[in-house]
């Protein structure tokens, strides 16, 4: 079932994606990064189909990727670039065109920005949906999951430094008219990176986010067994000293996602209405059941370690 969930929100997200360019950006010629954004600039120079493009390049970086990402990371990807490649495909073809043969303007003419806005939220809502069910549309997502895989390095930054390459070749192609005119287009580009990343970004730490309770209760050891074995979670019992009353107590310490809060609350005030919480945002946690530490450690450390185990033994 969660296999299932994942393929119907990637198929959700592309879809998202393929209404968000090829109605808002494509008409335009908005250039954005990525292989689509790439196969687009090819496109929009040579003419040579956009999807043709797109399946080619990410046949390549997918034999690349097999040994870094995964065949399961990879079957979903496979999935999500024939997906693409279908759904650009059919879109361009119901879709009206106009006399350059790019699709309509549904903005109307002279609203580049605007459909810029529109576009970047939506392709960023995209493609961190896709994220989100384990998934890539391939291209510079591939690349961005290899890195992010090893590194503590977000997804939107990976990206902007390779979309920053795309864009900028634009510069190259006299088909896009005057330096002037080539230089609007990449600024324009550069528009869609930023905000579509952080769009991106926002998503998936939104989703991310965790939060620390503080609980002071007289009924500490009701709403532990009730938080440990209703919601199956940890809880960091602290011994605490009251200053007015001088009386010793216990502070219960729990580190939850921020989704999880209500559900916490819930049991809380079902137990002692009366309790002291204290809720506040954290940065970031570490470790079982939250995130991953992406940090290398040296050589020199690793065998420092083991001969202190050595010793030991």
């Amino acid at each position: 079932m969660n296999e299932a969930k994942d393929y119907f929100f990637i198929a959700l997200g592309l879809f998202i994606y393929t209404i968000a360019f090829t109605v808002f950006l494509m008409p335009y010629q908005i250039v954005s990064g990525g292989v689509t954004g790439l196969s687009a600039i090819i496109y929009y120079a040579t003419g040579f189909h956009l999807e043709n493009t797109y399946i080619i390049i990410n046949g390549i970086l997918l034999i690349v990727a097999l040994k870094i990402l995964g065949l399961k990371f990879l079957m979903k990807t496979i999935f999500a670039i024939f997906t693409l490649y279908f759904m650009l495909m059919f879109a361009q073809e119901i879709i009206p065109k106009q006399d350059n043969g790019l699709p309509f303007k549904l903005m109307g003419e002279g609203q580049d920005f605007m459909s810029m806005i529109i576009g970047c939220v939506l392709t960023g809502i995209a493609l961190a949906t896709v994220f989100m069910h384990n998934g890539s549309t391939g291209g510079t997502d591939i690349i961005a999951a290899s890195v992010n895989k090893y590194h503590n390095v977000s997804l939107g930054s990976v990206l902007i430094a390779v979309d920053f390459c795309i864009i900028g070749s634009c510069m190259f192609f006299p088909q896009f008219g005057t330096y002037l005119e080539r230089a609007h287009k990449v600024m324009f580009g550069f528009c869609v990176m930023a905000m579509e990343n952080y769009t991106l970004d926002y998503v998936m730490n939104a989703r991310r986010q965790s939060v620390q309770f503080m609980i002071f209760t007289r009924k500490w050891q009701e709403i532990a067994n009730a938080i440990g074995t209703e919601m199956d979670h940890g809880v960091t019992i602290l011994d605490g000293h009251g200053w007015y009353t001088g009386q010793d107590m216990k502070v219960l310490c729990i580190l939850a996602k921020k989704n999880e809060s209500v559900n916490i609350f819930r049991l809380i005030k079902m137990i002692d209405p009366q309790a002291f919480v204290s809720q506040s945002a954290v940065i970031g946690v570490y470790g079982e059941g939250f995130d991953e530490m992406k940090v290398k450690i040296k050589e020199i450390e690793k065998d420092k370690k083991s001969q202190k185990k050595l010793d030991k033994s």
